[in-house]
């Protein structure tokens, strides 16, 4: 991905952890008009960076969501409100009040109530303007320049920092603080139950969980270290109940309107979009390329709209991504891309192979890029997809980590999908049901499409704290009607 300037993420990771000052709540100071031109100037880069726009009835209801929490926090009419189609559980808000909710979020959480904590808060992040407070000490920049100091290569620093590239900036502890508060108050005004925002961070922790679980079971590498580094989930949801007691209010007191909530997300896209691929475990397959590859154990992959993030053991990261072929074949792509990557960094090219790749014409190479105290061993492969498409790998490991034959594998698994293989790579998407007298957790489970469907129906229905009862809303995951059905 390129890095967008100044904006603002709150990952799941951040929205368990800290992020930080206060300082002004005074929604007439809160939008500059500098702020107004660069959110209008980042939209369309963002939303092309991160998914693109998910439409449909579910982003009308994020937009009428969104205006009524607006509204109670002093900013009617100021804000842009947008469901982004992205399976991360993510929120985020860009100056200028541009803020955007992921579908993956607004799948986990279970109220409407809920949501408008999430737009809540991060309207509190718009109100007292703490992403130009953060903008000076941002983990990008703080790595970002190190690393380009050391390497003469923006790309490479790109990949060695995943987590600063693709989140942005953090926020500290105590403007996750504010933020929070001023959700509650918000929630208040706006007539909903000021207790949602707590149930909205239980929420996010349990999905937390519910990952971290997967990933164990996939033998997956753990929650990478900047994600872990956000302690007091606990008590930013103490804080959040606590701040809710103070309104003087009880729980419920307040409706948190469940039933329109579950009425908008019947038919969400959950998971991948089949327009940008499958991650299932280990492998990636793409139905509409008709291309997968094989992660080696310990690797773990992510997906986004531009390429798909790869995390090994021993610091090893990269990319999988592709492009049209240009002019002058394979040999001019691989040229291409060494050069992007590289940069004015000094290199030499240690090893070039052309072969035959599960019947595809691929360039294997392996790059050496000076630093102050060594060199940087990068690993690159490009194949000729055969439809016109180029496809390549970069992997960048710590010199002499051992990685070579992982990498070695992890290049011979690309291959093409059979069209069998791709018609059976089908999308899926929440269905709201009824729950009837005999429904049991374990009988919606049956009825829900996933490698863990027990785990997932808990998580998506909150079950810790909501139990089932007959008649009540409950969310299930199936098949599309139609295979491969794209996002609206």
């Amino acid at each position: 991905m390129r890095r967008l300037a100044r904006i603002v993420a709150l990952p799941l990771a951040c929205a368990l952890g800290s992020c930080g000052s206060g300082a002004s709540t005074d929604p007439a100071t809160a939008i500059s008009p500098e702020d107004r031109a660069l959110g209008a100037e980042q939209h369309a880069a963002l939303l092309n960076e991160f998914g693109g726009e998910y439409g449909g009835g579910t982003a009308r209801y994020v937009r009428d969501t969104g205006e009524r929490i607006a509204a109670a926090a002093g900013l009617q009419g100021q804000c842009t409100f947008t469901l982004v189609n992205s399976a991360v559980v993510n929120a985020f808000a860009v100056p200028g009040c541009y803020i955007y909710v992921t579908r993956g979020l607004v799948a986990v959480v279970t109220s409407e109530a809920e949501l408008a904590s999430v737009l809540g808060h991060e309207l509190g992040h718009i109100v007292g303007r703490h992403a130009q407070r953060q903008q000076s000490s941002s983990i990008w920049r703080q790595l970002g320049v190190i690393a380009v100091a050391v390497t003469g290569s923006e790309r490479l620093t790109r990949l060695a920092n995943q987590a600063a590239q693709y989140f942005g900036l953090r926020y500290s502890r105590t403007q996750e603080y504010a933020a929070d508060d001023l959700a509650v108050r918000y929630l208040q005004s706006a007539g909903y139950d000021v207790f949602a925002a707590a149930d909205m961070l239980t929420a996010l922790q349990r999905q937390e969980s519910f990952m971290a679980r997967l990933q164990r079971a996939d033998g997956a590498r753990s929650l990478p270290e900047w994600a872990l580094s956000h302690p007091l989930t606990e008590r930013r949801i103490a804080r959040a109940r606590e701040t809710a007691v103070e309104t003087g209010l009880a729980d419920d007191a307040l409706p948190e309107n469940e039933a329109p909530y579950f009425a908008a997300v019947d038919g969400l896209l959950f998971g991948d979009d089949p327009e940008q691929g499958f991650v299932i475990g280990s492998r990636f397959a793409h139905p509409v390329m008709r291309i997968s590859f094989e992660a080696p154990a310990g690797f773990s992959l992510a997906n986004s709209p531009r390429a798909i993030r790869l995390t090994g053991p021993n610091g090893i990261s990269g990319e999988f991504g592709g492009s049209p072929l240009p002019p002058g074949g394979l040999g001019r792509y691989a040229e291409a891309l060494a050069a992007h990557v590289v940069g004015d960094a000094p290199a030499d090219i240690t090893d070039l192979s052309e072969v035959l790749v599960n019947g595809l014409p691929a360039i294997i190479l392996q790059v050496r890029i000076a630093v102050r105290d060594g060199a940087v061993p990068l690993a690159m492969a490009v194949y000729d997809g055969g439809d016109g498409q180029a496809y390549h790998f970069i992997i960048a490991s710590p010199p002499a980590d051992g990685s070579a034959q992982a990498i070695a594998r992890l290049f011979a698994s690309f291959r093409r999908l059979s069209p069998d293989e791709a018609a059976a790579l089908r999308p899926r998407v929440i269905r709201t049901v009824r729950v009837g007298p005999g429904d049991t957790p374990a009988t919606l489970a049956a009825r829900t499409i996933d490698p863990a469907p027990g785990p997932l129906v808990a998580l998506l229905n909150g079950l810790d704290q909501r139990p089932l009862r007959a008649g009540s809303p409950a969310k299930i995951v199936t098949f599309a009607d139609r295979p491969n059905a794209a996002a609206p």
